[in-house]
């Protein structure tokens, strides 16, 4: 039979430290859905990246617009240009009525014009228009001495090109500035155009990607789903493993953690049960005799009418008495089992095993005495291991006990703690008759109990070992059995991490 074993203290801290970050996470904000997650971290910034292709379109799209007026603006510019010459000293422009008629309304907006002469002088137009600012650079766009600027005039936005043109003749030469200007309405209008396409095919663009997107992680989460069918179709009983080809290789490390706390839920209720079954058979035994031996009692008394004789009676009861001590035994020896079981998540203290050796010995010199068995302890310096101090109370109680039960009147008992850099050891010798090179693996299986042990004391559990080795293996050490001195006797030793 396996026996019950228990996780290092070791672990403890590690095992506190998922512990804390998982109350952690349930003490924070619910997750939520996975679908919802993905979904929101790729619409989101795929919604960011489509707002600024569109900003960029449509500042590329008002470039284009904007050069493809001042070009029909320029040329308007320069049309008018060609008609500016020098008569008589003086600057004049010749501008048919036709020409003013197109340049006062046309069919994209009202258009404005002013020729300046030599001298600053106004020769013909609106002689109100808005100079050119003194910051506004010459266009490098176009050969010509050309400048476009923005404007108010008669409060309306316009968009003025100013052209500086060289006029001369026999007599004079000079440069005049012609500039034409137009409200901005048509470049307005096409603005707008241009950005309720641009946003409207965006738009298209962003809802036929979520849905891609969604149709994309429904299908990547179908693997997900199918797991959860099957896990929730489950018996509360099957605790088989899950197969990790039903999920994506990403997916498959928390399958194979899942498959491994099944596992040792498996090994837990294997164990429990295997507990149950000794416990029970265990236990029925001295509750068996504990009900024959009173029924024996009772009908004694019943038999002869009378009490019987005080020597009977007493008997009868020491019996009694014997049998309730042995079951009270058991019963404390497997609840010392069942709470090793679940005292790994208790945190470690320090502990000192030379005072707590002490301690055990002056508790059982008593029964040392009674039984005639000379009891010492051997420990010149203080030993400190990290553990549970009731646990490692009860080990060195088990060790010391077991030690004055199976040694006869006469012999002894010696408790070593023996500390280096590397390791520490714990020793309990006796020179009892010792176990069976053959038996000394099996005896630290519960309930299992060595013919030289029975023959000694019948009335033992066959536990002491078991608790002593599955609360050394709880602090991280190892229980190996020997020969005593001189080659009688048992000798038990317990080495712990240095």
């Amino acid at each position: 039979m396996e026996p019950h074993s228990s996780a290092p203290l070791a672990a403890t801290e590690g095992h506190e430290g998922r512990a804390g970050a998982s109350s952690a996470a349930a003490n924070g904000a619910p997750l939520g859905s996975l679908r919802t997650q993905l979904l929101r971290w790729l619409l989101i910034p795929l919604i960011v990246l489509m707002a600024i292709n569109a900003v960029s379109v449509y500042r590329n799209a008002l470039d284009a617009a904007d050069m493809a007026y001042d070009r029909s603006l320029l040329a308007s510019t320069r049309a008018l240009a060609e008609r500016v010459s020098i008569s008589d000293g003086k600057v004049v422009v010749d501008v048919p009525y036709v020409a003013l008629d197109s340049f006062e309304t046309d069919t994209l907006g009202r258009i404005y014009y002013k020729v300046t002469g030599l001298t600053g002088e106004t020769v013909s137009g609106f002689g109100d228009l808005p100079p050119v600012p003194p910051n506004v650079k010459r266009s490098e766009a176009y050969p010509a001495l050309v400048r476009f600027y923005h404007a108010d005039y008669n409060g309306q936005p316009v968009r003025i090109a100013a052209l500086v043109q060289p006029v001369y003749d026999d007599s004079m030469r000079g440069m005049a500035l012609i500039q034409v200007a137009e409200t901005t309405d048509a470049r307005r209008g096409l603005s707008t155009q241009i950005l309720r396409d641009t946003l409207a095919w965006q738009a298209w663009v962003v809802l036929a990607a979520g849905l891609l997107v969604w149709f994309a992680v429904r299908l990547v989460l179908r693997p997900l789903m199918r797991l959860r069918a099957e896990v929730e179709m489950r018996s509360a009983s099957d605790l088989h493993d899950v197969d990790p080809a039903l999920v994506h290789r990403e997916v498959r490390p928390l399958v194979a953690a899942m498959n491994g706390s099944m596992s040792r839920i498996r090994s837990l209720i294997a164990s429990q049960r295997r507990f149950i079954a000794d416990a029970s058979h265990q236990l029925r035994t001295p509750l068996t005799v504990l009900k024959t031996q009173s029924e024996l009692a009772l009908r004694e008394i019943d038999r002869s009418g009378t009490p019987p004789d005080r020597e009977a009676l007493r008997a009868m009861v020491s019996g009694i008495a014997a049998t309730t001590d042995a079951a009270v035994h058991l019963a404390n020896r497997l609840l010392m089992l069942a709470r090793i079981e679940h005292s790994g998540d208790v945190a470690p203290v320090a502990v000192g095993l030379r005072e707590l050796a002490q301690n055990v010995a002056l508790q059982l010199a008593v029964t040392a005495v009674k039984r005639q068995i000379d009891l010492a302890l051997e420990a010149e310096q203080e030993a400190t291991v990290r553990g549970q101090p009731l646990l490692l109370q009860e080990m060195v109680s088990n060790l010391v006990d077991n030690a004055l039960r199976y040694t006869p009147p006469g012999g002894s008992v010696t408790v070593r703690v023996l500390p280096s850099a590397a390791r520490l050891l714990l020793e309990v010798e006796d020179s009892g008759a010792g176990i069976p090179a053959a038996e000394r693996e099996r005896v630290f299986s519960p309930f299992y109990r060595a013919a030289a042990s029975m023959q000694v004391n019948p009335g033992g559990a066959g536990l002491g070992l078991a608790i002593v080795r599955d609360i050394a293996l709880l602090h991280g050490g190892t229980v190996s059995l020997s020969d005593g001195a001189a080659g009688r006797g048992l000798k038990v030793t317990v080495t712990f991490p240095g």
